[in-house]
């Protein structure tokens, strides 16, 4: 069991205290307080979208270079050292690779088409009628 269920059920159903459970467990009160107050961990939150001051101004061309890359075939696509080197040399950006690599794997993986695979509960046999023989109408 791990230490969250175990504060939670120490204070809500055996009755401790929260500074009571600050002090067997060796947390802060104010860690056992939020322990208490979500039945899950809360996890990261982050409260602004993390500010990249040299690649701001370029986001745009960015992310118009990928947009019209999906048109292409997967060769044919720039790749994130290209699209710094086109970055440098005709926008003059001052910034580095690394920072544009971020920015496009990112991108990449929220724009990444996903395929959810159906299920179906109906069988060929019940939608297409089958002659004696087992075999589908349609295949004839």
């Amino acid at each position: 069991m791990d230490i969250y269920s175990r504060v939670r059920r120490a204070c809500l159903k055996d009755g401790m205290s929260a500074r009571e459970a600050a002090r067997v467990f060796n947390k802060d009160r104010k860690t056992i307080a939020k322990m208490l107050r979500h039945a899950l961990p809360p996890g990261y939150r982050r409260s602004e979208a993390p500010r990249r001051p040299t690649l701001d101004p370029y986001v745009g061309v960015i992310d118009e270079t990928l947009h019209s890359d999906k048109a292409l075939i997967k060769k044919q696509r720039h790749t994130a050292k290209r699209i710094f080197e086109r970055l440098r040399d005709e926008h003059q950006y001052a910034g580095s690779l690394t920072t544009v690599t971020y920015y496009v794997r990112e991108q990449k993986r929220r724009t990444k088409e996903v395929f959810v695979r159906l299920c179906c509960t109906n069988r060929v046999e019940d939608v297409l009628p089958l002659t004696p023989d087992g075999f589908s109408l349609l295949a004839q």
